[in-house]
């Protein structure tokens, strides 16, 4: 199906939907949106079930980062530090969170399956609209043993990057710019030593 079929909501600064509108002219006219991001580190399916166990990372901890299709509409051919994207129509963020998670890596947390919610995030976009797009997010981490798959090709590649060498590693390659600019600050936030 063509993505730019797909209804997305244009949503105000609070994240008030203002309009259902299709993906295409979301794009096209600059408009807000929510998103979300999900952080995969290498760990054991129940490494963060404790309240308060991602507090603290390990600068040893991988997470797994993958290369964008070059089909995207967004960053294409961009690495990514987070698996995610625009929230459905009356979507709330975990199950959105948890959906992305599904097609894009094929990890499935099944619906009660640890998801830390890591809290919102404001990117504005200034590739895109006049004064640039802004895109209200929600940023989560889970942990996976296992290696991902891509269910629907928007990830062509996968690797994995210690938090120890998360800055060194984004200075060598192009990474998606809402994901460098929202996703690592959170992540470095909580890692020990910084």
């Amino acid at each position: 199906a063509d993505p730019g079929t797909e209804l997305v909501e244009w949503v105000d600064d609070d994240g008030r939907v203002i309009e259902v509108v299709s993906r295409r002219r979301m794009r096209a006219d600059g408009l807000a949106h929510r998103c979300t991001y999900v952080v995969v580190a290498v760990e054991p399916a129940d490494r963060f079930a404790r309240p308060g166990s991602a507090d603290r990372l390990d600068p040893s901890t991988e997470i797994v980062v993958h290369l964008r299709a070059d089909w995207k509409d967004v960053a294409p051919g961009h690495w990514d530090l987070a698996f995610g994207g625009v929230c459905g129509v009356g979507e709330d963020w975990d199950s959105s969170a948890r959906r992305e998670l599904a097609e894009e890596a094929g990890i499935d947390l099944g619906p009660d399956g640890p998801l830390i919610d890591l809290g919102p995030t404001r990117y504005v976009d200034p590739d895109t609209g006049g004064s640039g797009t802004l895109i209200l997010g929600r940023a989560f981490l889970a942990a996976w043993p296992g290696a991902p798959a891509s269910t629907d090709g928007e990830a062509v590649a996968f690797d994995r990057v210690a938090l120890a060498d998360l800055e060194a590693w984004m200075a060598s390659v192009p990474v998606s710019p809402d994901s460098a600019s929202v996703v690592a600050p959170v992540l470095l936030a909580r890692t020990i030593g910084r």
